[in-house]
């Protein structure tokens, strides 16, 4: 009888069970770390990839404006052959170098390109900020969301509770049909309820997914990541922090240095010399007849020189310069215009904090008190009012008063996931969120 190698006879038995195992094992939902997420928004983000080209774009640009005091140089040859008078310059080999000297307006036309760079560098701190936010935003609600499904289903378990104490008690005579109905229509209101978060939930997925590449399966809040809530800056401060810290803002004002810088250059076109540097050198070749219509002719020959000119008029460059001036005119305004609705914007999410905080501790204390009546109501259940004019309480009493406690809960769920996203958009407006989010946890 052969022998069976030990790895045939083990590897086989081993490979089925391994496929068994992850057949018969549920999938398992991974956590994904607040910090995890807005790092891979980042890096996953189309508008912040585009920001990133616009920069390279701009620093091209910015090193084009500038290069063209570098020389310029050329290798090139025309060979060919020529019969009676040679016409052109038959080379072997020529070599140019060319390179701007003076101009007057190319050092403006340098300040516009480095102010683009600028500009376009700005844009991209505030397409992070976005991104950010965007995620942010999104976690924390998906977070909330996850919290308020998890109180619904403890909700809607005491409302099929209460749902069959009222059942019983029509049974027995001591209530109406109507208590009936009423509870089937709190428990088909909480089911609605239910259901509307599970879509909610499956949009905010949709959408993390979105940012951040990932399946919408793999991603799980972890509650214990998300930092504590930005602290808003004094009323004081916040044109101060806006003027230094908003990309936007910053990338207006680049913009408009931009345009001024090239209004300036298109202003110093005329009237104004340009000069330029050259050297050539240029190997005609030998078997032309070059040497018979020429005298002295050699092969060799070498140029070096300037080239000066001065425009007198140029009716095309001085519109051009008009319409630059008029887009620097349009940039300054447009600026100014962006920073006044800035200013607004932040001082009314600045002001809307207040009244969110409010409203947050009243839903806190709303819950309290609820979680309160819970106790109270199960300490009479078990130990009586021990009054007895006063009506016992009973286990109808009671998921009532765990039904109640429960909606008080998600209104605070709720009233936190308002104040917190205010808080967010203030500091994106501010331009500082960046800056909060990477504080979190890292995994």
């Amino acid at each position: 009888m052969p022998r069976v190698p030990l790895c045939s006879r083990y590897v086989a038995p081993i490979l089925v069970t391994l496929a068994i195992l992850a057949t018969a094992a549920p999938s398992a939902e991974a956590q994904v770390s607040f910090y995890t997420a807005i790092d891979l928004a980042l890096r996953n983000s189309h508008e912040v990839k585009m920001a990133l080209a616009d920069v390279d774009h701009a620093a091209a640009g910015a090193s084009q404006a500038r290069d063209a005091y570098v020389p310029t140089m050329v290798i090139g040859s025309s060979l060919g052959y020529s019969y009676g008078f040679p016409v052109g310059q038959p080379t072997v080999v020529n070599a140019t170098a060319n390179s701007l000297v003076l101009s007057f307006s190319q050092p403006a036309m340098i300040r516009s390109a480095r102010a683009s760079l600028m500009a376009a560098r700005a844009s991209l701190r505030d397409k992070r900020e976005k991104i950010v936010a965007d995620a942010a935003s999104n976690y924390i609600e998906l977070d909330t969301d996850r919290r308020e499904l998890e109180a619904l289903d403890q909700q809607h378990s005491f409302g099929e509770r209460l749902l069959e104490i009222e059942r019983e008690r029509n049974a027995a005579g001591l209530s109406s049909t109507m208590e009936v109905t009423q509870a089937e229509l709190t428990n088909a209101q909480l089911e609605l309820r239910r259901l509307h978060l599970q879509d909610h939930m499956s949009l905010i997925r949709l959408r993390l997914a979105n940012l951040t590449g990932l399946t919408e399966d793999a991603i799980t809040p972890e509650s214990a990541s998300i930092p504590g809530p930005p602290t808003p800056p004094a009323a004081a401060d916040m044109n101060a922090i806006l003027n230094t810290h908003n990309g936007a803002l910053a990338a207006a004002e680049a913009d408009v240095r931009a345009k001024q810088n090239l209004a300036v250059g298109d202003s110093r076109k005329e009237w104004r010399p340009q000069i330029s540097f050259g050297v050539q050198y240029s190997r005609y070749a030998e078997f032309n007849n070059y040497a018979e219509y020429y005298l002295r002719f050699q092969h060799n020959n070498f140029d070096v020189g300037i080239d000066m000119k001065l425009p007198i008029f140029d009716a095309e460059a001085r519109d051009q310069a008009h319409a630059s001036a008029a887009d620097a005119v349009h940039a300054r305004e447009q600026a100014d215009l962006f920073r006044l609705q800035l200013s607004e914007q932040t001082r009314e999410l600045s002001g809307s904090l207040a009244e969110l905080r409010v409203q947050q501790k009243i839903a806190r204390l709303q819950s309290d008190y609820a979680q309160e009546n819970v106790d109270a109501v199960m300490t009479q259940i078990q130990n009586g009012t021990g009054n007895p004019n006063v009506t016992p309480l009973t286990p109808r009493d009671e998921q009532k008063a765990r039904i109640e406690e429960r909606h008080r809960y998600v209104q605070k769920l709720d009233a936190d996931l308002q104040l917190m996203q205010a808080q967010i958009q203030l500091q994106r407006s501010l331009g500082t969120l960046e800056d909060w989010a990477m504080q979190a946890p890292h995994p």
